[in-house]
């Protein structure tokens, strides 16, 4: 393997690369109601469990002047990626998708991805940074928590009719200074 490099996607192939997304967790964060509230609990599970998301992304979409990819790689192999999207309106960057092959996980590299996202939404005069991500992935939510993001809300119904139906969206954000 060489060094992993980073940059802006350039070419169509950077730009169409598709990495699976799968985990596995011995964790999931619940989310309880609290009358008038929830509230978030990491519980530990028996057995766990591993997931491989949906290939359910829209065909086609051309990319917006707000949205960039970053993408790692290792030689030109595309081995991670971190797409975004700037909305002004109320000064967003939107973490889309983040991605790392299998291979190359627990190396660093998706925290390398989100801080190139970080400093392009500082570029773009972003205020925040926000992601959505399933209950059931903890690994990433840990992930995300030591970068620096906290939850900032929640939808139950957001699944619903898919195949990560009875999953809980958590979302995350993280202001910038």
């Amino acid at each position: 393997m060489e060094a992993i490099t980073y940059r802006v996607a350039e070419s169509e192939r950077d730009r169409s690369a598709v990495i699976k997304g799968e985990f596995s967790s011995d964790t999931v964060f619940e989310v309880v109601d609290s009358g008038g509230g929830f509230s978030i609990r990491p519980i530990r599970l028996d057995l766990p469990v591993h997931k491989v998301f949906p290939d359910d992304e829209p065909e086609g979409d051309e990319a917006s002047a707000g949205e960039r990819r970053f993408v790692a790689l290792d030689g030109d192999r595309v081995c991670g990626y971190v797409d975004t999207e700037y909305e002004p309106w109320n000064r967003r960057l939107v973490i889309a998708d983040i991605e790392v092959a299998g291979p190359y996980q627990g190396r660093g590299i998706g925290r390398t991805l989100m801080s190139h996202a970080i400093e392009w939404a500082r570029a773009c005069g972003a205020g925040h940074v926000w992601l959505e991500v399933t209950n059931i992935n903890a690994p990433a939510i840990r992930a995300y928590q030591r970068m620096g993001f906290t939850f900032c809300g929640l939808d139950t119904s957001l699944y619903s009719g898919t195949e990560s139906e009875g999953e809980t969206a958590l979302f995350m954000s993280r202001f910038l200074d």
